[in-house]
């Protein structure tokens, strides 16, 4: 495999092995899209990425991040997202989105105002939060309300209706977002999850929720097309989330219609020691793609071309997720196949700039 193979899952075909990673831009005013996502995610599709992913998008209001969050829980959503959608699509990338629930932390502020905060009422927060059990961040965060068995129903259909209107405004990929101490990964991880009902204690009863979404999530989003799940594969902190559970993990939602497994790590608790480095979330990509027998992503510090088509040439992984390179520079894939001596198509409006 090379970075610039073309591929396919289900009947979506991707142009090159190179994705937009979901980033937060806490630019939405009520949830809906504008013309910064459009220019942002635009520009990424320009750029010659084979994919590009929406930030987090929430499937309830309750679930957002920040007030300043993406949403996707009303249809009146669908239609400005479906501008940002046909244009990446016109520019040969594949539209993705992140269906997301930031449970326990959400109401934060944008990590320019108050960098991540609790926001107050009167600034745009609200009141309750949920989680999978009654127990903040911090001590400092907004305490949540540990969500019943019918909360949980509803966060499923909520997904499920979130996907309902990706589909509608054109996305071509959904990711349910299971990482980074977000709620999903609140009822995964027993640092946090003490729950002695149906959804606590047992790796079967820690994974239910995700496996109830993914469930609700794959009876709207049609069997053409693909389904990831973002994961923390590991919760860096003694007692928590493995490796070993990912694996676990992967090999139990392949056959309910997961695709690829996009495996990050951290974010769970607030001082766990995350060794940083190049490339240093790849290993738990390669392990879980060897293992469970599953397509999977490596992101994290992913930089230099010959880096990321190292990560492909080796089977480490099968796509790589780029995130703040692709802040720096918007245009990395076409200045990548140069650098790796690849032929690609460019833009018909830059090619008097081509290498």
């Amino acid at each position: 495999m090379n970075l610039f193979d073309s591929f396919q899952i289900r009947d979506i075909s991707f142009r090159n092995r190179i994705a937009v990673s979901p980033m937060c831009e806490y630019s939405s005013e009520d949830g809906f899209a504008n013309d910064w996502h459009l220019v942002h995610l635009g520009a990424r599709a320009v750029g010659g990425a084979g994919t590009v992913i929406t930030e987090a998008i929430a499937v309830v209001s309750e679930g957002r991040i920040s007030p300043s969050d993406l949403g996707i829980w009303k249809d009146a959503h669908v239609e400005n997202l479906a501008r940002v959608v046909r244009f990446l699509r016109q520019h040969g990338a594949v539209a993705g989105t992140q269906l997301a629930h930031a449970g326990f932390k959400a109401s934060t502020g944008a990590p320019w105002r108050n960098h991540g905060a609790p926001v107050t009422i009167a600034d745009g927060g609200w009141r309750p939060i949920y989680s999978s059990t009654a127990k903040g961040f911090t001590p400092e965060s907004i305490q949540p309300e540990a969500l019943t068995p019918e909360g949980i129903a509803r966060i499923a259909n909520a997904f499920a209706e979130g996907a309902r209107r990706s589909l509608e405004a054109g996305f071509e990929l959904v990711e349910i977002h299971g990482a980074h101490g977000y709620l999903v990964h609140q009822f995964l991880s027993p640092l946090v999850n003490t729950r002695t009902d149906q959804y606590g204690g047992s790796f079967e009863n820690r994974t239910r929720i995700l496996r109830e979404i993914i469930e609700a999530v794959r009876k709207v989003w049609p069997e053409r097309l693909p389904l990831w799940l973002r994961i923390s594969a590991s919760d860096w902190t003694e007692g928590g989330w493995t490796i070993e559970d990912s694996i676990a993990l992967a090999r139990l939602v392949k056959p309910l219609g997961i695709d690829l497994i996009d495996s990050s790590s951290g974010g769970i608790v607030p001082k766990a020691t995350i060794p940083l480095g190049p490339g240093y979330q790849t290993p738990f990509a390669e392990r879980i793609r060897r293992e469970a027998g599953i397509l999977t992503g490596a992101v994290g510090m992913i930089t230099a071309p010959e880096q990321a088509q190292h990560i492909i040439a080796t089977g480490q992984a099968d796509i790589v997720l780029l995130a703040r390179e692709l802040l720096r520079e918007p245009y990395w894939p076409l200045r990548a196949a140069y650098v790796l001596k690849q032929q690609i198509a460019w833009p018909k409006q830059y090619e008097r700039a081509r290498f």
